[in-house]
């Protein structure tokens, strides 16, 4: 595609498709250009670097999280549904947590979900530095929660890139032995023979429940001390 064709909408999709699928270790321009029939000139000429074109991909993706009208609905669900959009988010492209700590990743996508965050937590009556508190709580939370499936599919790509036959297989084997580690300690035994078939798994409705529990916990200040 020639460089005048070329438009960074395009780029951009082309680029989380392939970062989706091969990592930030598996983003260059030649590949990126292949995909979209275009010399890496080209996409160099409408993105600048890689690097911007790492960080402008990543602001792409805040436009995915639904942003409340906190007119219309009450904060708690307002702030349940940006933050459990975040979450899908974050675990459909991996990717944008690994860069967090590689990149300088900021841009009007994020600023505008921040913006917005900040509003819901000021309607649910925080103000100052304490709706930056209970934004930053939560927010922390659902990252922290995504980091399972993100390091989950880096350790795949890691595998396949080193040859590996069945990535699938070599984890399953890793997990065995987690396993048989955990089984000599009581109570990750009776985890093991309850809960949850794999050691590593966190119980069903782990995230809605801690989302939850903090959310009550900032209702809870709100309300005040109890009389």
């Amino acid at each position: 595609m020639p460089r005048n064709t070329l438009t960074r909408e395009q780029i951009l999709t082309a680029a989380i498709a392939l970062l989706d699928t091969e990592g930030l270790e598996g983003l260059n321009m030649r590949a990126l250009g292949q995909r979209l029939g275009s010399a890496a000139t080209a996409v160099y000429w409408h993105v600048g670097s890689k690097d911007n074109l790492i960080a402008l991909a990543g602001d792409q993706l805040w436009h995915e999280i639904t942003l409340p009208d906190p007119d219309l609905v009450d904060w708690r669900t307002a702030a349940t549904t940006m933050a459990t959009d975040l979450h899908a988010m974050l675990t459909r492209h991996p990717w944008l947590l690994q860069a967090f700590g590689s990149f300088l990743m900021f841009g009007p996508g994020k600023a505008r979900h921040d913006d917005h965050l900040l509003a819901i937590y000021e309607a649910a009556g925080f103000a100052g530095a304490a709706a930056d508190q209970a934004a930053a709580a939560v927010f922390t939370f659902v990252l922290g929660n995504a980091l399972g499936p993100a390091a989950a599919a880096s350790l795949t790509r890691k595998l396949r890139r080193e040859g590996s036959s069945n990535a699938e297989q070599v984890i399953g084997n890793a997990n065995a032995e987690a396993r048989e580690i955990a089984a000599q300690f009581p109570r990750l035994r009776a985890r093991l023979d309850t809960h949850s078939a794999d050691y590593g798994a966190a119980p069903d409705n782990t995230f809605q429940f801690g989302l939850q529990t903090i959310l009550d916990g900032l209702e809870a200040l709100q309300r005040g001390p109890a009389r």
